[in-house]
Parts: structure tokens; C-alpha cells; sequence
């Protein structure tokens, strides 16, 4: 790329690329909506799940996730084959019958074990071909130069629903159940589905070679990834970050929270202000985009999300029966802040890599290859994190996450620190 080039794009890149396309907001506010419904769906099939016993619950998240990973490059490739829209409105519609039937099936036969099984794969098998699909819309539907403030308003939504899915999930079992979720879940999926008949993607994408294998297309999103510059190592510092960063929340805070003495309430407080620190980075990337020095912004990311993490940590060593036992869950609360802070920044400086570095024949493809490295990454460190935990203590588990961030960070910084937007989009 020459240097007329890149003093060429600059002006365009510094601002924020004008406002985002009426078709994308609209789009992101069907999906948002969607994504409520799914976390709602996924909390009531869990707590139902439950009363069948842990083991039963823990066979319906498996029968739900694991048809994801298995099916997640053949849906990338179906994606990059068929069209993305296409794709989604298909699932979409499938959903909406799955969700129906659902809500029928409970009024008459009430919970069975092997009716949540059935839904929950369903579910899976269905989310393998529109995660990559609707992970690869924001770049159909605005220009490059917008990528990072479309992508930053989309984590944005989506973390205002996890903040708000949880409570709204418990009032909604508790008065309807299964079946009235069901039937929101429904309601969502037709919301997504007019939309998706209604809106086009702006920005055509070539379709791959028909005369190759669907198999085959999809081990080929592997090697687009490994020729195209800078998608290795923003891919592996993804994987990462998936390891050592998402535990947080799930596996290491709770952990922390018990051997500290602390209530579920302040548990709570810790995760909310991590989820308040995200929605305030990306709601700021998403209205004055973000750094043109994307690889050296993310990494910065992680070190505040490993300081947070190691705060966090000192915070929950002293036990709320101590004098300080208040201020300490305060102080935690702002550690959660500052991982939520570095999350978001990571995320929203990462993320316009990774989709605008893509070429538009592998859009879906890579977008699944995020995903599985992501799952693959939970895959191992969860239980690993946990066993550590359980040998030593929790705060050892945490410390090792705050490493681990910091030496994707280095790593990241390294490989990383040279990429501009720029050249990301001189690429293609």
C-alpha cells in the first residue's frame, strides 16, 4: 500500500466515518432483541433442566453446545457458499416453528427430560450455521471505515442484554415457565425474520467456488487465515483471551466470592461493574470510533483487564468478617470495572481486525473460526482453571488469568503493534 494511499484513507478513518446505515441499526436492533430472547431461553431451559438433577442439566447444555462446535466451519461455509441473509433468514424461520412447537409440546406434556434434550440440539445445530452468518453481517452492511464503531455498538447491545436477560429470564420462569419463554423466543425469531427479508446487505460479497466440496470449503477458511496478514495472531491473541479473560465472570469470580465469605449480591455487584465497564468503553469506540493502532489499543486492553483481575483478586484474599469487609467488596467492584474496561477495549479494537481483514469470500468462515478457537479455548481452561482452584485456591486460579493476560498482552503487542485500520482495509 503507498503512502498517497494511506494519507488518502486517514481523514476518513480519524473521524468516525459518518452515521452508521439505517439498515445496520435497524438489523442490530432485531438481533439485540433476538439475543435477549436467547439468553432468557437459555436460562429457563437450564433452571427446568435442573429439576431433573445436575447431571441431567449439565446432558442439555451439552446436547446444546456441542452440535455448535461440531457444525460451526460447515455453517461458515454454507454461509460464504449460500449468502449470509440467506442463511440467517432460513434458521430464522426454523427457529420460530422449533419455538412454537416447543410452547405446544409443554402445555400438553409438560418438561420431560427428552423434550429438553430435543430442543436444546435443535438449538445447537441451528446456532452453527447463524453465528457465523450474523458475525459476518456489520461488514455486508456498512463501509470498512465504519467497522469499528458498528461492531463497538453491537457488543455494546449485546452486553446491555446480559445485564438485563439474567432478572428478566427469573421473573418471566417464575410466571409463565418453559412455554411462555418459548413463545417469546418465538416472537423474537419473527422480529429477526421481517427484518431480514426486509434489509440487504449493502456491500456485495462474492460467493466461494461452487465446483468445491462444502467440506472442503470449509477446511479452506483455515488456510485463508493462515496467508492473510495479521489474522493469525489476531486470531491466537482472540484464543487468549477467550482463555483467560471469560472465566472471570463464570468460573473464577463466583470461586473468589465463596471463599471470601461474600453474599450472592455482592458477587453480583462485581459482575455488574463489569459488565457497566464494558458498555461504557464500547458505547464511547462506538461514538468516536476507535484508535488507529488497533493491535496496540487491544493489547493495552488486556493489561488493565489483567490488573483488574489481580485487584480483584487481592480484594477477595481479605474475608468480609474483617473490619474492612464493606469497603474490600467496593474495592472488588471497581477491580470488575477495570476488567470490564479492558475487555471492552479489547473486543472493540480486535474485533474490526479480525472481520475487516477477512476476505469478502471468507466472511462467515473466519467468523466461525473465531468462535470455535473461543469454544475451544473455554474447552480447556475451564476445567484446568478449576481443578487449580480446588488443589490450591481460588486466588491462585485468578492470578494465573492475570498472567495469562499479560503475556497475550506482550505477545499481542508484539505482533500486532504495527497494523493500522488502514492497512487492514488496503488489503482487500
Amino acid at each position: 500500500m503507498t503512502s498517497s494511499h494511506v494519507a488518502r484513507r486517514r481523514p476518513h478513518r480519524s473521524g468516525v466515518g459518518g452515521p452508521l446505515p439505517a439498515s445496520y441499526l435497524v438489523w442490530l436492533a432485531a438481533t439485540t432483541a433476538s439475543q435477549l430472547g436467547d439468553v432468557v431461553f437459555g436460562f429457563a431451559v437450564g433452571w427446568v433442566a435442573a429439576e431433573h438433577g445436575g447431571s441431567a442439566a449439565g446432558l442439555v447444555l451439552a446436547a446444546g453446545s456441542l452440535p455448535s462446535v461440531l457444525l460451526l466451519l460447515l455453517g461458515g461455509a454454507v454461509a460464504d457458499r449460500f449468502g449470509a441473509r440467506r442463511v440467517m433468514i432460513a434458521g430464522d424461520a426454523v427457529m420460530v416453528v422449533v419455538s412454537l412447537a416447543l410452547a405446544v409440546a409443554v402445555l400438553h406434556a409438560g418438561t420431560p427430560l427428552w423434550l429438553l434434550l430435543a430442543a436444546s440440539a435443535l438449538r445447537g445445530v441451528v446456532s452453527a450455521f447463524y453465528r457465523p452468518s450474523a458475525g459476518s453481517m456489520p461488514r455486508r452492511l456498512v463501509a470498512d471505515a465504519q467497522l469499528t464503531r458498528a461492531l463497538a455498538l453491537r457488543q455494546s447491545a449485546a452486553q446491555a442484554v446480559l445485564l438485563l436477560g439474567a432478572p428478566l429470564a427469573g421473573i418471566l420462569v417464575a410466571a409463565g415457565g418453559l412455554g411462555s419463554v418459548a413463545l417469546l423466543d418465538a416472537g423474537t425469531f419473527l422480529v429477526v425474520l421481517v427484518v431480514l427479508l426486509l434489509v440487504r446487505p449493502r456491500y456485495a460479497t462474492p460467493s466461494s467456488d461452487p465446483g468445491v466440496p462444502v467440506w472442503r470449503a470449509a477446511l479452506d477458511g483455515v488456510r485463508v487465515v493462515r496467508r492473510t496478514p495479521g489474522l493469525p495472531a489476531a486470531l491466537g491473541l482472540t484464543g487468549g483471551a477467550a482463555a483467560f479473560l471469560l472465566p472471570t465472570t463464570s468460573l473464577v469470580l463466583p470461586l473468589l466470592a465463596r471463599h471470601a465469605g461474600w453474599d450472592a449480591s455482592a458477587a453480583g455487584m462485581v459482575m455488574g461493574a463489569q459488565g457497566a465497564g464494558i458498555v461504557l468503553v464500547t458505547a464511547v469506540v462506538a461514538r468516536r470510533g476507535g484508535s488507529r493502532r488497533p493491535g496496540v489499543a487491544a493489547s493495552g486492553g488486556l493489561v488493565a483487564a489483567a490488573l483488574g483481575q489481580a485487584g480483584l483478586v487481592a480484594a477477595a484474599s481479605i474475608p468480609v468478617g474483617a473490619a474492612s469487609g464493606w469497603p474490600t467488596v467496593v474495592a472488588a467492584t471497581a477491580m470488575g470495572f477495570a476488567v470490564g474496561v479492558g475487555s471492552g477495549l479489547f473486543t472493540a479494537h480486535l474485533a474490526p481486525v479480525v472481520l475487516g481483514s477477512a476476505p469478502r469470500t471468507h466472511l462467515a468462515r473466519v467468523q466461525a473460526l473465531v468462535g470455535l478457537v473461543q469454544v475451544l479455548a473455554l474447552t480447556i481452561t475451564n476445567p484446568a482453571l478449576g481443578a487449580l482452584a480446588s488443589a490450591t485456591s481460588p486466588a491462585v486460579a485468578g492470578g494465573v488469568c492475570a498472567l495469562g493476560l499479560l503475556a497475550c498482552a506482550a505477545g499481542g503487542a508484539t505482533a500486532l503493534r504495527r497494523l493500522t485500520l488502514d492497512q487492514v482495509e488496503g488489503a482487500q
